[in-house]
């Protein structure tokens, strides 16, 4: 096995901070690691294949599902508005934008401390316990009766669920080479466009619960995917690893491997203290580049049942018409990500997703007949959601130092986040049904 593998050719041009080597004996592996890793064992390509099928199979299952649930507990209030959450909470006027407005602001403050928690406590009890926090949450929910109450349980919602998206995108740089890393966070992000899927298809069949133990089909909704949310949050903490030098289900031999095929110095310090690194990670322009990918992600996400529904269809027609869009998003965000780790480039793809999603905004903004601005409702879906893992993988490449890398994604979400609080306000109700002001913005931030 040769000392030092080559670099990527693209690697200046995208910071690359990882050469991917093994770690030859006498190398320095960071204080956590060295142990582990003076000796890098050699390993056939079969052998490799294997173990990191059976890393995924361990890791990625249940981090996916809890993403998955995570997105659908913060976006399944669009579903929820059209089973008559505005009637009976009275939403008029904007009271719906500021209560979705509102679980942004709490979800992008935390994000920071939390990916700094993260390195304090085991990730395997962290993520958990956050997402059973959050699925109280959801279900305390499905049982509001004002405005307040809505606006007070959508700020603990966003609190409580900050830290699982930076802490898992971390927690994986801490797994996977580089070269590997976007198709896996695109496999735990594309629960993100399944969610899109399944909200529609439970909402559809939670409606028929309208009236049992007196509560609207709306409330259903948030208590039983709050339910949900709970029971795999206590099964996280039973079945959840932490990081490569403590994984009991891999050899000695092969956390040795994992640890240096992921990169000399991938997570280290750096010499640099812990306030250098943080504050390196604010001052790092890569952080801010994500708001004009998460507009559109959280545009339609929030208003696409209502977007359809404007096309003349009925409520249970349109929560399933959300359904195929999501699930084509699904297959072409981890198709972007396998081909960008293959050919070991970031930005065409990023570029590619943003322009289907403009392609789907112009469309949808356009005189054109309900069909074919459905069929842009696919584009904008399929564009929006495959740019982002592309974006959050190029700036965990470039980040060197395992607390600026951790401050630096967290800031990157973060900033993403507030993208979000302006999507729920772009969409709005005096806009109908062609909602000029948001297809417009949503354009402006494609482009």
């Amino acid at each position: 096995m040769p000392s030092r593998l080559k670099k990527a050719s693209n690697a200046s041009s995208q910071g690359d901070h990882e050469s991917g080597s093994l770690p030859q004996k006498g190398e320095s592996c960071g204080s956590e690691e060295e142990l582990e890793c003076s000796v890098a064992p050699a390993l056939t390509a079969e052998q490799e294949g294997k173990l990191w099928r059976r890393i995924d199979l361990r890791l990625m299952p249940i981090i996916t599902v809890m993403y998955l649930l995570s997105f659908m507990d913060r976006g399944n209030i669009g579903n929820a508005k059209l089973d008559g959450l505005l009637t009976q909470l009275n939403l008029t006027g904007n009271k719906y934008n500021i209560a979705l407005t509102m679980y942004f602001i709490p979800y992008s403050l935390f994000e920071f401390p939390s990916n700094l928690a993260i390195q304090v406590i085991r990730p395997s009890r962290w993520l958990p316990a956050i997402m059973v926090l959050w699925g109280l949450s959801m279900m305390l929910m499905g049982f509001v009766k004002t405005y307040p109450q809505l606006v007070g349980v959508r700020v603990c919602l966003g609190a409580t669920e900050a830290g699982l998206y930076p802490g898992v995108a971390y927690y994986l740089t801490r797994w996977y080479p580089k070269y590997m890393y976007q198709y896996r966070l695109a496999l735990f992000g594309g629960a993100a466009t399944m969610a899109g899927a399944f909200s529609g298809l439970l909402a559809f069949a939670i409606n028929f619960m309208n009236g049992d133990g007196d509560l609207e089909g709306w409330s259903w909704i948030f208590v039983l995917e709050g339910l949900a949310t709970v029971l795999v949050g206590f099964v996280a903490t039973l079945v959840m690893v932490d990081y490569a030098p403590t994984a009991k289900f891999l050899t000695a031999n092969e956390r040795a491997f994992v640890i240096g095929r992921r990169g000399h110095g991938a997570a280290q310090d750096e010499g640099d203290d812990l306030a250098q690194q943080v504050w390196a990670a604010f001052t790092d322009w890569q952080a801010v580049v994500q708001i004009s990918l998460a507009v559109p992600v959280y545009g339609i996400t929030y208003f696409l049942p209502t977007i359809i529904n404007n096309f003349g269809y009925s409520t249970s027609i349109s929560q399933l018409l959300t359904i195929p869009p999501y699930l084509l998003a699904t297959m072409s965000i981890v198709t972007f990500a396998y081909w960008s780790d293959k050919i070991k480039l970031r930005s065409p793809f990023i570029f590619a997703g943003q322009s289907i999603a403009l392609a789907g905004y112009l469309l949808n903004i356009s005189d054109a007949p309900s069909g074919v601005k459905y069929f842009g409702t696919y584009l904008c879906v399929i564009g929006s959601y495959s740019s982002s893992p592309g974006s959050v993988s190029w700036l965990a490449n470039n980040l060197g130092g395992r607390y600026k890398r951790a401050v630096g994604m967290a800031l990157q979400i973060s900033v993403g986040n507030l993208g979000g609080a302006i999507a729920c306000n772009i969409f709005r109700s005096q806009d109908e049904p062609r909602y000029l002001l948001g297809h417009g913005l949503e354009i402006m931030f494609s482009a």
